[in-house]
């Protein structure tokens, strides 16, 4: 659902936010079912943030107090972790490195001279208080590259690709199975059955009956409620018709090359090369509109409307033409502020995404997120879980 204000605005002053877009997180399940690859999404999906922290062994960030936990703050009042939040990881790495390298030659210069005017020393002085911030991000991107340099890491966000791409089932399929029989987590094999079912408009009776039961055999007969539901919620479920995702990826381009990931030029660098859906939504909201689109958006699920402010509820075949990218032009210096509400969850990677929008050139907004939360694919699969082992819902 889309809010815009009247065209005539004679009688109100201007609103602080121009455009409100409603987006249920039922409209894309598959964007929180991917592994993101973004600084404070890599955070979230390993150590889980919660109120704007991660709690980690004290070893980890170099103190010598084995066992003990620490809470590590991360917030915007940081100014590094605000720089480099949004990056992937093998570019924070890059960034916290050249940090570190800069003080430390500037600490071997003043060491060897004595020639500092005084207030080059305390420009020094000043930089060596972003020091504990550095040390940090060194110690926390290093606990992160310990995971994400791992084989297995690596083969499954290849598979989700695949899997995304629509290329090879028999390679999906094979892929599952394989991480059912090795009993990887439940949640790592949930999240990519769940991909693999909504990309494929779900699986072949065969291919769902045999998984079911590899899932059964390997993690217990006590998720079977787990599986009901999962299914009664369309998550993972038979295939009864052709699946709609290659006509919707291609329409809303969803699949980008990305050539240089340390300088993008597209959303799709938070996922190594996948636009989120429901961003990509966002974008048309913003700049022609959804008319543009309405067919397409009959595709997902639920119904979608366009409402104008002082104006009657009309239906999706009666929008407006004009959008909120009109508007924003006609208000020179003026930068529209929308506001983003999701509905049942939010990814750490799709906030990045509209960040990396609201900073590209010509873009004339400024985007305001609200969530019922912040999510991953495991905290988003947890409640089904935790509720299927006290019985069918």
């Amino acid at each position: 659902m889309q809010l815009e204000d009247p065209v005539s605005m004679d009688n109100m002053g201007i609103p602080e936010i121009d455009t409100v877009i409603l987006l249920d997180r039922e409209v894309d399940m598959v964007t929180p079912m991917c592994s993101q690859l973004t600084y404070e999404g890599l955070l979230d999906e390993m150590l889980e943030i919660h109120n704007g922290s991660v709690e980690v062994d004290a070893s980890i960030m170099g103190a010598q107090q084995d066992g003990k936990k620490v809470k590590v703050p991360l917030n915007s009042s940081d100014k590094l972790y605000k720089e480099i939040r949004d990056l992937n990881l093998h570019v924070v790495v890059q960034v916290v490195r050249q940090k570190a390298t800069s003080i430390q030659q500037d600490y071997a210069e003043v060491k060897s001279t004595n020639t500092q005017s005084v207030s080059e020393l305390k420009d020094f002085v000043k930089r060596l208080h972003s020091l504990p911030e550095i040390a940090r991000h060194v110690n926390l991107a290093q606990h992160l590259q310990s995971f994400a340099a791992k084989p297995a890491f690596h083969a499954r966000v290849e598979i989700e690709q695949i899997i995304l791409e629509a290329q090879t089932y028999e390679t999906c399929y094979e892929y599952i199975e394989e991480i059912i029989q090795k009993q990887e987590p439940i949640e790592t094999v949930l999240r990519l059955l769940v991909l693999f079912s909504l990309t494929n408009a779900g699986l072949p009776k065969k291919n769902f009956d045999y998984l079911r039961r590899e899932i059964l055999h390997s993690y217990g007969f006590e998720h079977m409620p787990l599986l009901y539901n999962l299914e009664k919620a369309g998550l993972v479920k038979r295939q009864e018709s052709r699946t709609n995702w290659p006509v919707i990826s291609r329409a809303l381009q969803l699949i980008v090359d990305i050539k240089d990931p340390e300088n993008p030029d597209d959303i799709a660098y938070i996922f190594a090369g996948y636009a989120p859906l429901s961003i990509r939504l966002v974008q048309h909201a913003v700049r022609s509109g959804w008319r543009s689109i309405e067919e397409l958006l009959k595709l997902l699920p639920g119904p979608h409307m366009d409402l104008k402010r002082g104006v009657s509820t009309i239906s999706s075949s009666e929008l407006l033409p004009g959008s909120g990218s009109q508007q924003s032009t006609d208000r020179v210096g003026h930068r529209s502020l929308v506001l983003v509400v999701f509905i049942g969850g939010v990814t750490s990677a799709e906030i990045a995404a509209l960040r990396f929008l609201s900073a590209q050139e010509g873009m004339g907004y400024d985007f305001l997120v609200a969530t019922t939360k912040v999510i991953t694919g495991n905290t988003l699969l947890r409640p089904i879980i935790a509720s299927s082992k006290e019985g069918m819902i």
